[in-house]
């Protein structure tokens, strides 16, 4: 058979080079099967085509393709769309997407997660956590690893099994989706301390509450001799004064208060409702902008940001309506 494959999301604006695992493991057990796989072509004709797409906001594809079978899933197009055992059970092959780092494994130690987060799809879409495969079977021989996992810290017993794996097996890895500090326990900081990380240790820095959370456990791997960066995933809620302060709160200590050889580094995301689209506020666009682009924090403060013509960001502040706080 001849199988076409489409990644929606890579269509996008929004898309940054990043492997769409589903359709990773269709190609492999398509291929173990003796069929060819392609990404899809409009002036070819496919037995089966595979369309994926991961988030809701994204654009539909409206070109027009020639198959007997089209196949659409992910999350985009249906919140419990899974992919059968026998293609999931597959090692993703991830060769057809050349433009991504040769010698990298991308994968789950977990799927699922505890929290109720009202900007999150996991718990609604893969229920409650438990372990999925192991770290060996991940990295399947290389020593590279993007992890997806959503809340590994959440099971802790697997969750000591596999960081204790990362060290003895040598691996870089980078904790992709970020990791939860409310659970991090002094053994836990310590044993972070000796991952090898890719970029940096990443954790969700959502409420304010959080900030003290965070702030406990830099203390501790720095304690433990972490050195190097520590990136925060920043939710924007529809309260602007209490977003711009949780991500200030951490641009201000990188500039004036940080530990010696730790870089503290934030990225804004617009709050996103993972099950009816919406459209961010502009003043969640223009801070996430300000936020991601570590030129223009680091330059700059909001208030002074022009984003367009006309505008300044200090309009924000002495115009704000405080509104909802999404506390988790």
């Amino acid at each position: 058979m001849k199988i076409g494959l489409i990644d929606v999301d890579k269509q996008s604006r929004h898309y940054k080079t990043f492997p769409n695992l589903a359709l990773c493991k269709i190609a492999s057990y398509h291929r173990q099967q003796g069929d060819s796989v392609e990404w899809a072509h409009q002036m070819e004709y496919y037995d089966v085509i595979y369309m994926a797409k991961v988030f809701n906001f994204t654009p539909p594809d409206k070109n027009i393709y020639n198959a007997k079978t089209i196949i659409k899933g992910g999350t985009g197009y249906d919140i419990h769309s899974t992919l059968p055992d026998y293609i999931d059970d597959c090692q993703p092959d991830l060769s057809i997407y050349p433009d991504i780092e040769q010698g990298v494994s991308y994968g789950f130690l977990s799927r699922g997660c505890p929290n109720k987060c009202p900007w999150c799809v996991v718990p609604i879409k893969e229920g409650k956590i438990r372990p999925y495969w192991d770290i060996e079977r991940v990295a399947n021989g290389n020593k590279k690893v993007i992890l997806m996992d959503n809340n590994l810290l959440a099971l802790p017993e697997y969750a000591m099994e596999q960081l204790n794996k990362i060290i003895e097996m040598d691996l870089r890895v980078d904790f992709n989706q970020a990791l939860d500090a409310r659970l991090v326990s002094d053994e836990f900081a310590q044993l972070l301390a000796r991952v090898k990380f890719i970029r940096a240790i990443r954790f969700g820095c959502d409420t304010p509450k959080q900030i003290r959370e965070c702030e406990r456990v830099v203390e501790m791997l720095a304690n433990y001799g972490y050195r190097g960066e520590v990136f925060f995933y920043t939710i924007l809620n529809d309260d602007f004064r209490e977003s711009f302060n949780r991500i200030n709160h951490w641009i201000q200590r990188e500039r004036h208060d940080r530990p010696d050889s730790i870089h503290f580094v934030c990225h804004a995301q617009p709050f996103r409702d993972p099950i009816k689209p919406n459209k961010p506020k502009q003043w969640q666009l223009d801070l996430a902008r300000w936020t991601n682009k570590r030129e223009l924090c680091k330059s700059m403060e909001f208030k002074d940001y022009q984003p367009r013509k006309n505008f300044k960001c200090d309009k924000y502040f002495s115009n704000e309506k405080r509104s909802i706080n999404f506390v988790t």
